[in-house]
């Protein structure tokens, strides 16, 4: 479950009653929507069903009956959600805000290159300022995966930026290859691998371009910086056998 704090109220008047839930307002939004898959119950703030959640007061269980035929909060919350209204207040909407901002950032500097820059990463700061100078506002009741679009709309008169996936390939010496490859396989999407005679390890990994820092960051730790890397540009230019 989540705290008070952390929580929204959905409510929903019908058949002269008001039925309200406190729930977490992104959790909220995917439930209205039907993309919900998680577990409610680790979304909700109480397994219960208010007539007015401010002060305690719980519907007549008649009443439950009547719009929802069952009184059983779980299948009870959803319902509210999807048919009721979610109460936001001001604070809450800025805090969703600028979490959502946050996430933005993020998800744009990890997956965003500058083709004019031999597709370099752009650091988040400089994300940050162009999306000032764009005058781009979050939208706080919208996934933000449905606003990136509209955001690299309004970075790419400031910015040159692109969204790019990177080929890479890492060879670790047989001394570091045990651990290390266990590490660098999680960090994208593993395409090839080969374990040279040697006891080396080479593999060939895919994940996103604004990236690059992070993943050679993580190479060097994982091998005390003896590791090699090549940019892969030509799927047939490297074979790991």
């Amino acid at each position: 479950m989540i705290s008070l704090d952390e929580a929204v109220t959905a409510r929903l008047e019908s058949h002269g009653a008001r039925f309200e839930v406190l729930v977490d307002p992104d959790a909220a939004l995917s439930i209205k929507r039907d993309e919900f898959d998680g577990d409610l119950e680790s979304v909700i703030a109480a397994e219960d069903v208010f007539e007015d959640a401010a002060s305690g007061d719980r519907p007549a269980a008649d009443d439950l009956e009547t719009v929802f035929d069952t009184t059983e909060p779980l299948e009870i919350i959803p319902e509210v959600i999807r048919r009721g209204d979610i109460q936001i207040t001001a604070d809450q909407r800025r805090e969703m805000q600028n979490r959502k901002y946050r996430q933005l950032v993020d998800r744009i500097t990890r997956n965003a290159v500058n083709p004019q820059m031999d597709n370099a990463p752009h650091p988040p700061e400089r994300i940050e300022r162009a999306l000032e100078e764009a005058g781009f506002s979050v939208d706080p009741m919208e996934p933000v995966e449905r606003q990136i679009d509209d955001a690299l709309d309004a970075l790419r008169p400031i910015i040159p930026i692109r969204f790019d996936e990177i080929v890479i390939a890492v060879r670790l010496p047989s001394e570091y290859a045990g651990s290390g490859q266990a590490k660098i396989r999680q960090f994208g999407e593993l395409e090839r691998e080969e374990w040279q005679s040697d006891g080396s390890w080479v593999g060939v990994i895919e994940f996103p371009a604004g990236m690059q820092n992070d993943f050679y960051d993580l190479v060097n730790e994982v091998s005390s910086g003896e590791a090699e890397t090549q940019v892969v540009k030509d799927e047939d230019e490297l074979d790991t056998r």
